[in-house]
């Protein structure tokens, strides 16, 4: 591909340390090390979580109602405005469908420029976690709308596709998975003084969640499953990696769990590996990193049976799959896997080989060559 000019529009990019930043400074960073010129348009704040890649333009947002450390764009200003025609994108990339991606898409329309844009975050599936269950069908026709002006959408997994076109959305959907770092996430990291150090008998069993604490989550999953098992079996403990606005109520649900708030790099990687089975409830994710970073561990799975995580677990292979209302199946298969080593390490095993398969280089190649069918069509309108 000859040199291309990249703008792409965030709803997070260097704030807060989430899925959504982490990809897309990943992508940043290829893109640039491809000879790409990128321009990035988002909000920031004083002391951003992420120490981003990349030239970051930022736009007016106001704090989220009763998550502050989000942000909620308000706006696209005339001086942004005047970057962007400046900069004379060959290709606009939006990652969120917000205030910000709606100016965004309505300046490519007008300026004839093509848009592509990538589905992250089940925005959707958020709403009745806050009794806002009614807006959902004013929420799917915006994105109806947004997608199908689109040139291109880039959805991280077949099940997500799957469920977009469910609702009738005739967009031109396009795989770009998330990728691991597999030699940052192994099962050569487990730590049997780790587990000490952290309160850990050498015979527990330990459940591991890993994620911002946040409901959507479907923490109260988690632990009600946890409790339920633990009246049972005095041998399986819980571990909860992360930090979030749900801390607080989730250590009153569940008190004997490990808190190690927020964990990142060698401990992060060490966390995960110490462990012994991965329960991941949420039913709110486009694809699981989270679940990759486990597998990639050596971890048998235990997740929801929604769009994402199902698109990396096979039921019965690597882990299980139960809906994520069923908190009776839930505990029954971490039960059984508690209660088998044997099933344990070979789910571990399988989960391990299947992480193998997502190299971030070659996931992050496969987006450029999706860039490359959008400008050869453009060149040959």
């Amino acid at each position: 591909m000859n040199q291309i000019r990249v703008a792409i529009f965030t709803g997070n990019y260097n704030h807060i340390r989430d899925g959504v930043s982490l990809t897309l400074n990943r992508l940043v960073k290829f893109l640039l090390r491809n000879k790409a010129e990128v321009l990035v348009f988002g909000p920031t704040i004083s002391n951003p979580a992420v120490n981003h890649n990349g030239t970051l333009i930022s736009v007016p947002s106001i704090e989220m109602p009763g998550r502050p450390e989000y942000r909620i764009t308000v706006g696209f200003p005339e001086d942004a405005k005047q970057k962007l025609e400046e900069f004379k994108p060959d290709i606009i990339h939006i990652a969120t469908p917000d205030l910000l991606g709606y100016k965004g898409l309505k300046w490519a329309m007008k300026h004839e420029i093509p848009v592509v844009s990538s589905f992250h975050t089940h925005f959707t599936s958020y709403l009745k976690y806050y009794k806002l269950s009614l807006l959902e069908p004013l929420g799917w026709k915006y994105l109806k709308w947004f997608y199908e002006n689109c040139e291109q959408v880039y959805v991280p997994s077949r099940s997500m596709i799957d469920e977009l076109e469910s609702k009738n959305i005739d967009g031109n959907f396009k795989v770009w998975e998330r990728g691991v770092e597999i030699e940052n996430y192994n099962p050569d990291l487990r730590s049997e003084t780790w587990r000490k150090e952290m309160g850990f008998n050498k015979n527990d069993i330990i459940v591991t969640f890993v994620s911002r604490l946040v409901w959507e989550k479907n923490l109260k999953m988690y632990a009600d499953v946890l409790n339920k098992l633990q009246s049972d079996h005095s041998n399986i403990k819980a571990l909860i990696v992360g930090d979030g606005p749900a801390m607080d109520e989730l250590k009153e649900m569940l008190p004997g769990a490990v808190y190690t708030g927020f964990l990142e790099g060698h401990q992060l990687s060490v966390a995960y590996a110490s462990s012994d089975i991965f329960f991941f409830p949420s039913e709110s994710e486009t694809f699981g990193n989270v679940t990759l970073e486990a597998m990639s561990s050596g971890l048998p799975c235990v997740v929801a049976d929604a769009a994402g995580s199902k698109s990396l677990v096979n039921d019965g292979e690597n882990g299980f799959l139960a809906d994520a209302t069923d908190k009776e199946l839930f505990a029954s298969r971490i039960e059984q896997l508690a209660l088998d080593p044997s099933l344990r390490s070979e789910m571990g095993r399988i989960s391990s080989e299947k992480a193998k398969g997502y190299s971030w280089k070659a996931i992050n190649e496969k987006l450029m060559s999706y860039y490359s069918e959008v400008l050869q069509k453009e060149s040959e309108a």
